[in-house]
C-alpha cells in the first residue's frame, strides 16, 4: 500500500528538528530498525540544513517542502526549497566542501546523505533551488525481496 506526506515550513533552524520528528514518526509505520531511523532523521536534518543554511542564506521568508513516500518498505524523501541553488553540484558533493566556512559548517552534508541513504538525486537551478531525492530499502522490505 502507497502512504503519503507533504509538510511545509518557513526556513527557520529551530524547524529543522520539527522535519526530523516529523519524517521519522510517519516512518515509523514500516517498523524500521532504531539504526534506520537514525539514518532517515539524520539524512532529514543536513538536507533541511543545507535548504535553510544555503539555499535560503538563513532568509525565513523561504519555505522548505518535504514530502515522503512510503510503499512496499522503500522510503522515498523529497527536500526542496527555491532559493540561490547550486552553482556546481558535484563540487558541493565532494566531502568537506562548504560555502560558509565561517558559519565552522563540515562540508560533510551530501556525503552523509549518501552513506545512509541507497539512492541520492540532487537537482538545482541558480535562483530558483534545490530539489534532493532520497531513497531507502529498510531492511525488511530487503528480507521480503529474497
Amino acid at each position: 500500500m502507497r502512504n503519503e506526506m507533504n509538510l511545509q515550513f518557513s526556513a527557520l533552524s529551530q524547524n529543522e528538528s520539527f522535519a526530523r520528528v516529523t519524517v521519522a514518526s510517519f516512518i515509523a509505520q514500516l517498523d524500521p530498525t532504531m539504526d534506520e531511523l537514525t539514518e532517515i532523521k539524520t539524512v532529514v536534518s543536513e538536507a533541511v540544513t543545507n535548504a535553510i543554511i544555503h539555499g535560503y542564506d538563513n532568509d525565513p521568508s523561504g519555505i522548505v517542502y518535504i514530502s515522503v513516500t512510503l510503499e512496499d518498505g522503500i522510503v522515498q524523501l523529497t527536500i526542496r526549497d527555491e532559493g540561490i541553488g547550486i552553482t556546481d553540484i558535484e563540487e558541493a558533493r565532494q566531502p568537506l566542501y562548504t560555502t560558509k566556512p565561517e558559519l565552522e559548517r563540515s562540508g560533510m552534508g551530501f556525503t552523509i546523505m549518501e552513506n545512509f541513504m541507497d539512492e541520492i538525486t540532487v537537482e538545482s537551478l541558480e535562483t530558483r533551488g534545490t530539489t534532493v531525492r532520497l531513497t531507502k530499502h529498510l531492511s525488511k522490505s530487503k528480507a521480503l525481496c529474497n
